[in-house]
């Protein structure tokens, strides 16, 4: 399965996780979400686990690749 990625760095909370709730209704599998600050990282994974994802998170230099999964 391919993984589809939305791209979130630039932006301020909430949107982060209001781009991301969009995005996995058009794909409710797996996501992949990119941020750039620790408080979209926080806030996308704690909305992710509260709609019933794994998620995992890894750090590339500054920015965060969240890998949700149903």
């Amino acid at each position: 399965m391919k993984l589809n990625s939305i791209d979130a760095r630039g932006r301020s909370c909430p949107e982060p996780a209001l781009i991301t709730k969009k995005a996995l209704q058009g794909n409710p599998e797996a996501l992949e979400v990119l941020v750039d600050n620790m408080t979209a990282r926080e806030n996308v994974t704690r909305f992710a686990k509260n709609s019933g994802y794994n998620v995992e998170v890894i750090q590339k230099g500054s920015d965060y690749i969240l890998n949700l999964k149903k």
